[in-house]
């Protein structure tokens, strides 16, 4: 029998507020341990939670850039469940009113485009987090991360593969970077993902037997748990046995996903409306105040890169992984005027720089209009290809501009015909067996003259003046 996948994603994403959703606590990541909270994210009797209105605007960003219809009444409910790490006894989150539903987001695998449907977005509040003693059967409680913002992404169950739900993923993830309300730090925790993956046999309408995936911290683990748990279930299937309801941990040192627990039901956590907390009132007037904050969006910039600066697909998905590295590189282009010039420039040796130094396009020592002055002087033959990578290497150690470099090292062009005629009349000289090679047919030999040139020069003759001057002379020998 031949089966199909049915994949859902469960996102949780730490908003980039300054306070916790509840409280006035830090959010910063690394304190102390306990050191980031107060006897209300700590769940002392008697306290009562003040919402924090970043929150709710920060999750309307995220709800209109994913196509999202937002409710106008929405409101917290209490998810019962006893855990060491959830002091309170449960955690406020949304459930039968979420902030935003009905929404989707388009991604593209392997050429062919498919529209993921997203089922609610939808606030919440963190957990805490145990820290497990290697060397003795004890763990610590750490409540720095209770109470910190989250939004839980929904979505449909429209995902046939590993790679679709893969590219999903990397599309929700840019977009909460590109809004800057998420760092999506996933070693960190601060973007997470739990999936959902049954089979069914092809035409089959009902969905099988669904098993909830957790513990993968990255892109590649989630697509590999996935692949894994299609390989395990169709084993069981077709083994003549039957998928249990579980949820299973990722195990990414084996490849393997384990046991964990049986899969929780909605009704387990007995959610009812928290009686501590308004609902939230958002007015269209609210919604539109919002809107005109949310920037050009990774896709559609991407499609505005290959159809205003006509550069390859590829490169304009690079260019726009971040929207600062995309802003650097409009900003290169407007001092260039070469947009392909300067994708290639930023793609090779300012990206390649960043990661040998393992820094951020934020910081990178080379700005943007200086990148920009370079290119244009390689357009127009003050400095080669070649001096170029020399100039660059000195503006990144330096900062300074490509200009005072050139100037300070002596590193001009040649473009005097002059000049390069003598060098080139000297090269031919020391070379007899290899021009008499080049004359007999080796044409190959040609680049082998040009190089004794551009040595001859210390790499500072212009490259296309050469090739002509010494053609012209080959061919009068």
């Amino acid at each position: 029998m031949e089966y199909e996948p049915v994949i859902g994603l469960e996102i949780h994403a730490q908003l980039l507020t300054d306070s916790k959703i509840f409280c006035g606590c830090s959010t910063k990541f690394g304190a102390a341990p306990n050191s980031n909270t107060c006897p209300v994210c700590l769940g002392m009797p008697g306290v009562l939670p003040v919402m924090n209105k970043s929150v709710v605007e920060f999750t309307m960003k995220m709800a209109l850039a994913t196509n999202c219809r937002i409710n106008p009444v929405n409101r917290f409910a209490r998810k019962n469940y006893f855990y060491p790490d959830l002091p309170k006894g449960y955690q406020i989150s949304q459930y039968a009113y979420p902030l935003a539903e009905a929404g989707y987001v388009d991604v593209e695998v392997n050429g062919d485009k498919k529209r993921i449907g997203i089922t609610r977005i939808h606030m919440e509040e963190d957990a805490g987090k145990l820290v497990h003693d290697e060397r003795s059967p004890s763990s610590y409680v750490d409540l720095n991360r209770a109470c910190v913002p989250l939004i839980e992404i929904v979505s449909e169950p429209d995902m046939r593969t590993a790679e679709e739900a893969a590219a999903y993923l990397r599309r929700l993830h840019e977009i909460l970077v590109y809004l800057e309300i998420c760092d999506g730090n996933m070693e960190e925790g601060s973007f997470r993902c739990d999936a959902n993956v049954s089979l069914r046999p092809i035409g089959q309408a009902e969905f099988g037997t669904r098993a909830e995936l957790k513990n993968m911290n990255s892109f590649r683990n989630v697509q590999r748990a996935l692949e894994y748990e299609i390989s395990r279930q169709q084993y069981v299937l077709e083994s003549g046995g039957a998928v249990l309801q579980e949820t299973r941990l990722w195990d990414d040192s084996e490849g393997v996903t384990h046991s964990m627990r049986g899969k929780e039901e909605a009704h387990d956590y007995r959610y009812f409306p928290d009686p501590d907390l308004v609902p939230i009132v958002i007015s269209e007037e609210w919604i539109g105040e919002i809107a005109k904050t949310i920037p050009e969006l990774p896709l559609e910039k991407r499609e505005r890169f290959v159809r205003e600066y006509d550069i390859p697909p590829y490169d304009a998905g690079v260019l726009t992984a971040t929207r600062a590295l995309a802003d650097y590189y409009e900003e290169t282009v407007k001092c260039s005027g070469m947009p392909k010039g300067a994708s290639n420039w930023v793609m090779g040796d300012v990206l390649g720089h960043l990661k040998e130094d393992k820094l951020d396009i934020t910081s990178s020592p080379v700005k943007p209009k200086d990148l920009g002055a370079m290119i244009t002087l390689i357009e127009d033959d003050t400095i080669s290809g070649t001096i170029a990578k020399e100039v660059f290497g000195e503006m990144w150690k330096t900062g300074n501009p490509p200009g005072k470099i050139i100037e300070e090292k002596g590193l001009t062009q040649i473009s005097d015909s002059g000049a390069l005629e003598s060098t080139i009349d000297d090269v031919l000289k020391a070379n007899p067996d290899q021009v008499g090679q080049y004359k007999s047919g080796k044409e190959k030999l040609f680049g082998y003259l040009v190089g004794q040139t551009m040595k001859a020069t210390q790499g500072k003759a212009n490259p296309k003046l050469v090739n002509e001057i010494l053609k012209k002379k080959l061919s009068a020998l």
